[in-house]
């Protein structure tokens, strides 16, 4: 199943390159946001609280961002295109979502930042206790959170609801987590290379919902199975229709495929 994500992702973004390269290139406008004004601010203002301020109030810009742009390329795991009116749509009603996330985002960063270091710094049972439990649960966000902009997108428009399918997703799926959390470290490193235009933070989000969107055929197989083995899932069978769809391509296909 995993491998069919990757290929299927691999031909969705070749095709809508320049539609991922635009999106890519929105969301570098934006975080440079956090990345310029408090290195502003610090220049003209000794302040550390406003520095803290401009980071999160960036933080909270790419989180909206990022939302409106999980919505747009679902499309694209659906065989399916999209506009950049549909971007614009989309931030209307995402907004709340990418508020939420960003100042979750922005309270793991200082819990990392400075609670975990407060504790591993105590050099005392008590401190180390508490900073591996801090360590865990943190790893454990990452892991669970790292699919809140899809499952919001995919699955309904609770808040709520999205942060507790995430962590269920996690939970029922670890090693599928874990592999999808280190392969995106790979892609965001890859996307060094191109400045962050391909395949960039966009390419990592389709890359997820790609992912979530197959895992859901799980879920819907599990629900007319019930007493069938949930560690034996017929993943062949349910996705021959995907597989017919996406079809297989030879890398003369990617490079001429007007030639086909």
């Amino acid at each position: 199943m995993i491998g069919f994500v990757i290929r299927k992702t691999l031909y969705d973004l070749w095709d809508n390159m320049l539609k991922i390269v635009i999106l890519n290139l929105g969301f570098v406008a934006v975080v440079s946001i956090p990345t310029f004004l408090p290195v502003l601010a610090a220049k003209y203002f000794n302040s550390t609280a406003l520095e803290m301020a401009l980071s999160a109030f960036g933080i909270l810009l790419c989180s909206i961002y990022l939302a409106s742009a999980a919505f747009t390329i679902k499309s694209i795991s659906d065989y399916s295109s999209f506009s950049f009116g549909d971007f614009l749509r989309n931030l209307k009603t995402t907004w709340v979502a990418g508020l939420v996330m960003g100042l979750f985002v922005f309270l793991l960063f200082m819990v990392v930042t400075i609670i975990l270091p407060f504790y591993v710094s105590m050099e005392s049972p008590v401190g180390i206790v508490f900073a591996a439990i801090i360590f865990w649960v943190t790893v454990f966000a990452l892991l669970s959170f790292q699919f809140y902009f899809t499952v919001y997108a995919r699955l309904g428009s609770s808040i709520k609801k999205s942060f507790r399918k995430c962590m269920i997703i996690s939970l029922d799926n670890s090693g599928f987590a874990f592999f999808f959390f280190i392969h995106n470290i790979v892609v965001v490193i890859i996307s060094v290379l191109f400045v962050f235009m391909f395949p960039g933070p966009v390419g990592v989000l389709l890359y997820l919902d790609e992912a979530v969107r197959l895992r859901i055929l799980k879920y819907d197989w599990l629900e007319a199975n019930p007493d069938a083995n949930r560690r034996k899932i017929p993943w062949d069978a349910l996705l021959i229709e995907e597989r017919e769809k996406t079809g297989t391509r030879s890398l003369r296909n990617f490079i001429f495929p007007w030639k086909d």
